[in-house]
């Protein structure tokens, strides 16, 4: 499996959107994304644990935040709120779209209707076929690094491996 395109490295990263370790670990993506800018894509999964009960709908609402040109800050925004969440559910993703200037009405007609099920089901599934039982994972140059509660190192072996696949030449 390729995972560079053109001179850009991928990263795939399974998250829970209710997962604290997911939360401690968008430090590290920040880190990354300043290290090496586009050229290293980091690519956000969803991968909603059946422990935490609000996980599936917040992945759904973050799948429509996206389709409103506000994903990624939603998706940071929902993991900072992690007990929030737990403790208060679908409350929480209308507040968080409504506080980001989302369609908030529209975020929840989603979570009914599921419009974006068969895009978290399609991340849960590609996750649960490269081995991701956990979350936060991470997927580079075809090596599967797990995260979790122990995320020492794992910035640095993210950026040992990016580096070593933006040195190869294109094509490869």
């Amino acid at each position: 499996m390729n995972e560079t395109t053109g001179s850009r490295a991928v990263l795939d990263v399974w998250c829970d959107l209710q997962c604290p370790d997911c939360h401690r670990a968008e430090s590290d993506l920040r880190a990354l994304r300043e290290r090496f800018g586009p050229a290293l894509e980091i690519r956000r999964r969803h991968f909603p644990l059946s422990r935490h009960r609000h996980a599936l709908a917040a992945a759904q609402a973050a799948e429509e935040a996206y389709l409103q040109g506000r994903g990624d800050e939603y998706w940071s925004a929902l993991l900072a709120r992690t007990a929030d969440l737990a403790a208060r559910g679908t409350e929480v993703l209308l507040e968080v779209a409504r506080e980001l200037g989302l369609d908030a009405d529209e975020v929840d007609t989603a979570l009914i209707d599921g419009r974006h099920m068969l895009i978290v089901d399609a991340d849960q599934a590609e996750g649960e076929a490269l081995g991701v039982t956990g979350t936060p994972t991470y997927v580079i140059g075809g090596e599967r690094l797990d995260g979790g509660q122990s995320q020492q190192g794992l910035r640095e072996r993210v950026g040992e491996i990016a580096e070593s696949l933006l040195a190869q030449p294109s094509g490869l």
